[in-house]
């Protein structure tokens, strides 16, 4: 999250700068010096920020809470994908801040809308699929008997966690149709959110680049000014990659703000 840098006034900030990477490199430089071997935390915000400040100002006549797959496939050591992402999840204290988020938002009186991931079994019938969905398939993640039936549903990977059904099923949150890849092309997520004229979106849950940056990137293309809660969202670490670290990457490229747990709490106290 940027912290008041103000680039008008930055001699490295300039037009043919940026033009010519001059700015870039600089800051690279400066990363990849002393600083950033004295920064131990690789998720932590840059010591010297390149991009802008976030100008965004919370507007809770317009705002909604959004929280994609808070399910117990992935949020709880139950869930068939704990043993990727477990360890995102505790380092983040995302379980309990997503609470925190539900608690604030309802509070606050903001809309709030839930982006489940369900597979039903015709899903499984798929002929193309990538890694993840096949991963995904192959473990039962979030698997459902049927659209129309909610037997074994209670208490399985693909039910909400716990000590979030109080928020959820207060019978005023959005509980969207399901999405089924990543992102909220496939469900009726932004249907919702214009007819409750919402236009600021504050964007949490699971996985943070998987679901919830598919949905920055589309609600973002939609028109949305979407924030990212940094700690309401984690991630696999897996060889492959650290999925939390890319997805940080992008929210701080892409959001219109990067926010913390306890910074939306206060803007909805």
């Amino acid at each position: 999250m940027c912290t008041g840098h103000d680039h008008d006034h930055d001699p490295k900030f300039t037009r043919r700068a940026a033009l010519t990477g001059t700015a870039a490199l600089a800051a690279a430089t400066t990363l990849t010096g002393t600083d950033a071997k004295a920064q131990d935390n690789p998720y932590a915000p840059p010591a010297e920020p390149f991009l802008p400040p976030s100008d965004m100002v919370l507007d809770l006549t317009r705002a909604a809470l959004v929280v994609t797959d808070p399910q117990i496939d992935f949020l709880s050591p139950d869930g068939v994908a704990w043993g990727a992402v477990g360890k995102s999840v505790e380092m983040n204290n995302t379980v309990a801040n997503i609470e925190r988020l539900f608690k604030a938002a309802k509070g606050a009186g903001i809309p709030v809308a839930v982006s489940p991931h369900y597979y039903y079994p015709t899903d499984k019938g798929w002929k193309f699929e990538g890694a993840l969905e096949k991963l995904m398939h192959k473990i039962g993640m979030f698997d459902r008997k049927s659209p129309l039936s909610l037997e074994g549903f209670e208490g399985s990977g693909a039910d909400y966690m716990p000590q979030y059904k109080p928020y959820i099923e207060d019978g005023k949150t959005i509980q969207c149709s399901p999405h089924k890849v990543y992102g909220p092309e496939t469900n009726d997520l932004v249907l919702q959110l214009r007819k409750a004229r919402v236009d600021q979106v504050i964007l949490a849950g699971m996985s943070a680049n998987l679901c919830t940056e598919s949905h920055m990137r589309e609600l973002l293309e939609q028109g949305f000014e979407v924030a990212v809660v940094s700690d309401g969202t984690a991630a696999a670490i897996l060889p492959e990659g650290d999925g939390y670290l890319a997805a940080l990457t992008n929210f701080r490229y892409m959001a219109n703000a990067l926010w913390t747990t306890d910074e939306v709490v206060a803007l909805l106290g």
